[in-house]
This record gives structure tokens, C-alpha cells and sequence, in this order.
């Protein structure tokens, strides 16, 4: 019989977490904390919400998958009910469950679950999707497993939260390191100073109808200037090499 989660528990997941390097990880651990954390919980997953399509983005085992792919199928479910009600979904009994009358039999008799809870996964600026727990008895999740979930689906959002700003943090920084190898092309091959060449950069873009950063990223890769380049400005001097 598992142990019931405590603060410690919870520390550790939110260390384990934030500890993971991609987000693929972060969900595969919150999945995994799910089963040995919550005492009502068998099986667990991880439905992900992203550019309007609903997938299931982690899952211990294949119950998970059968269960998810069926609410997908028939358009009901717990998951998704969850996720477009914006809100906690807990069912103690499918074989007597009325609400997803295309899901919950096929989920009981298929699967061989009975209990299931869904809560969602967000943060004050986005909606990722919910982590769903599956039972394999009636009556599965009690009250501190449906506060340990809210804690648990908590501290996934914070992790995958702090995540994608790392990584937007990382791309700004090789833009930002991209253009500056650009600038420093055009200074040697043109002769003219870093305001001069990052000017260059921007007026090339906007002909070209193209972003700053991809200009400047197809500019280190080749070392050639560009075709159809604006006049630098500026009275550059002499080009050079």
C-alpha cells in the first residue's frame, strides 16, 4: 500500500521538477510522481493543450494511453471536460457514471477503471492541459488525494512555466549572439561601424521581408551579403577583402 504524500513528498516532486531539463521530462516526472504520491492513483498521464489540439503528453502506462485516446475519439471524457471547463473533474464510480455516456463504460469495461480524477494544469498566464489520475477501484480518491493532485498539477505548471521562459530567455540570447557575429561581418567586409552595420541588418530585413535574427543567422552561415541590399549609409569606407 503506498504511503500517503507529505510536505516532504511534495518538496521532493517540486525538486525532482524543476531539476528536469526539457519539458517532455518535466511531464514524464509529474506522471511518475502522480502513481507513488497519491494513494488513490494507478495510473496516471498527462493531457497536454496546445494550438487548439489536445494530446496526451506523458503517460505511465498503456491504460493511460487506451483511456486518453477514447475520451479523444469520442470527444468526452474527464480530461476534457476538465480542460474546457476550465476546472476539477472527479468521477468515484464509471460503471454508474452518466455524464460521458460514450467513454465511461468503454473505460470500465475496456480498462478496468473505476475511479477517475482530472485537474488541471495552469498558472496565472496559461492553460496546459490536465493531469489525469486513473483508479482501478470505486471510490478511489479521497480529500487529500484530490489536494495532494491541486499540489502536484501546481508545481508541474511551475516547472513547465519556468521552463519555456528559460528556454525563450535562451533563443533571445543566441538571436542576440547571432547578431552581433553579423554586425561584426559586415563591419570588416564593409568597413563601417556597429550602429552603421546593425542598421544595415534592420533596413536589409524589412526589404527583404524577412526577421532581423534570420537574416543575420543566414548571413554568419554563408558570409555573403545579401543579393539586394540597401546602400549602409552612413559614408562607410572602403569595403574590405
Amino acid at each position: 500500500m503506498k504511503r500517503r504524500a507529505d510536505l516532504r513528498g511534495l518538496a521532493r516532486a517540486a525538486r525532482e521538477l524543476h531539476a528536469r531539463l526539457d519539458e517532455s521530462e518535466r511531464v514524464r516526472t509529474g506522471v511518475r510522481l502522480a502513481v507513488e504520491l497519491i494513494e488513490g492513483c494507478d495510473h496516471a498521464g498527462v493531457t497536454v493543450v496546445r494550438d487548439g489540439r489536445v494530446f496526451t503528453g506523458a503517460a505511465t502506462d498503456e491504460v493511460v494511453v487506451r483511456g486518453d485516446a477514447l475520451q479523444y475519439e469520442t470527444g468526452q471524457g474527464p480530461c476534457l471536460q476538465a480542460v474546457r471547463d476550465q476546472k476539477t473533474v472527479l468521477s468515484q464510480d464509471l460503471t454508474a457514471e452518466t455524464r460521458w455516456p460514450a467513454w465511461s463504460p468503454r473505460a470500465a469495461a475496456e480498462l478496468g477503471t473505476r475511479s477517475m480524477l482530472s485537474v488541471l494544469i495552469y498558472d496565472q498566464h496559461d492553460a496546459y492541459g490536465a493531469l489525469n489520475l486513473y483508479g482501478d477501484t470505486v471510490d478511489g480518491f479521497d480529500g487529500q488525494d484530490i489536494e495532494v493532485a491541486l499540489a502536484l498539477a501546481t508545481q508541474i505548471a511551475m516547472s513547465l512555466a519556468a521552463g519555456r521562459e528559460i528556454d525563450q530567455r535562451g533563443a533571445a540570447m543566441v538571436s542576440r549572439t547571432t547578431i552581433g557575429q553579423a554586425q561584426g561581418i559586415l563591419m570588416e567586409r564593409l568597413g563601417i561601424s556597429a550602429e552603421q552595420a546593425f542598421d544595415y541588418l534592420r533596413r536589409t530585413s524589412q526589404q527583404m521581408n524577412c526577421k532581423l535574427a534570420l537574416l543575420a543567422e543566414e548571413l554568419v552561415r554563408t558570409r555573403q551579403l545579401p543579393t539586394d541590399r540597401p546602400d549602409p549609409g552612413g559614408g562607410p569606407g572602403p569595403a574590405r577583402g
